[in-house]
C-alpha cells in the first residue's frame, strides 16, 4: 500500500482537502460549512482521517458521547463515513482505515465501535458488508430497516435511542433534518427548498444544531433525515428524482 495520511487538527483544518468534494480553486460552500462544523468537533475527539492527497480516502469517527446521532452506549467510537472511491480503491485504504480507528478504539481504553447500517445497503452510508469484516454485528435493528453495526470490544453493545424505534414527526408537508457533517448537505438543502418554492410544495427544515437535538431525533440519523406526511422515508441525500418519487406518495 503506497501513500501517507494525516489527521485533521485545529492547526491544519482550513489549509487541508477535506476529500469529499475535490475541488481546486473556488471555494465550495458545503465544505466550507463542514470546515466550519469540523472546527468545534475536533476539540470533542473527533477524527477526520484521510489520505495526504487529493482524492476520497478518508475515515470520520467520534467518541459516541459526542457523535451527532440518536445512539446511545457507553465508552464507544461512533463512524460516521469510511471512503475510498475512484481510482485509490483496491490499494488497501480501506482496511488501514479501518485497522486505525479499531486500533485507536482499543488505545483509548474504549468498548468498541459502531455505525449506522441498513437491512439494504443505502447510498449514503459507508459499507456496511465491508465492515462486517472487521466483526461488526447487528446490535440493535428497527422495523423500518436500519440497524446499528457495533463491533464489540468487551462484550457490551450499544443501542437505538428510545424514540428511534417509532419515527414520527407532526405535519404532512415534506420534513427535513439535516446538520453539516457532509459537504454535500447544503446543496440538497437548497436543492429541495428551490423545487419546494417552485412547486408551491410545503417544506419544513430542522437544522440539528446541538449534540441535544441530535441525540432527541425522531428517527435514525447519520447527518440527514426526511419525513413525508408524518411518515420516515430515508437517510439518503435527495436528488430531484427521489424528491419527486416521495411527493408522489
Amino acid at each position: 500500500m503506497e501513500g501517507a495520511f494525516v489527521n485533521l487538527t485545529p492547526e491544519n483544518l482550513e489549509r487541508e482537502h477535506l476529500c469529499c468534494i475535490i475541488r481546486s480553486k473556488k471555494p465550495h460552500p458545503g465544505v466550507e460549512a463542514k470546515r466550519q462544523w469540523l472546527s468545534d468537533r475536533l476539540k470533542e475527539g473527533h477524527v477526520f482521517r484521510k489520505l495526504d492527497a487529493k482524492a476520497t480516502v478518508f475515515i470520520e469517527y467520534a467518541p459516541l458521547e459526542t457523535a451527532w446521532v440518536p445512539v446511545l452506549g457507553d465508552n464507544y467510537l461512533y463512524i460516521y463515513c469510511l471512503w475510498v472511491l475512484g481510482g485509490e480503491k483496491g490499494k488497501g485504504y480501506g482496511r488501514a482505515l479501518m485497522e486505525y480507528c479499531l486500533a485507536d478504539a482499543r488505545a483509548r481504553g474504549r468498548s468498541g465501535v459502531c455505525m449506522l447500517g441498513a437491512a439494504k445497503q443505502k447510498a449514503w452510508l459507508s459499507d456496511q458488508s465491508f465492515a462486517r469484516k472487521f466483526g461488526f454485528e447487528t446490535a440493535d435493528a428497527t422495523d423500518y430497516g436500519y440497524t446499528l453495526l457495533a463491533r464489540s470490544l468487551d462484550g457490551t453493545v450499544p443501542r437505538f435511542a428510545p424514540q428511534v424505534k417509532e419515527p414520527r414527526v407532526e405535519g404532512e408537508e415534506l420534513t427535513i433534518f439535516y446538520d453539516f457533517q457532509c459537504p454535500y448537505i447544503l446543496q440538497s438543502v437548497e436543492l429541495a427548498r428551490s423545487y419546494c418554492q417552485e412547486t408551491g410544495t410545503p417544506v419544513t427544515f430542522h437544522p440539528v444544531d446541538s449534540l441535544e437535538k441530535a441525540k432527541a431525533l425522531p428517527c435514525v440519523f447519520n447527518n440527514w433525515a426526511v419525513f413525508y406526511k408524518g411518515k420516515f422515508e430515508t437517510v439518503n441525500l435527495l436528488d430531484l428524482a427521489a424528491m419527486k418519487r416521495i411527493l408522489k406518495k
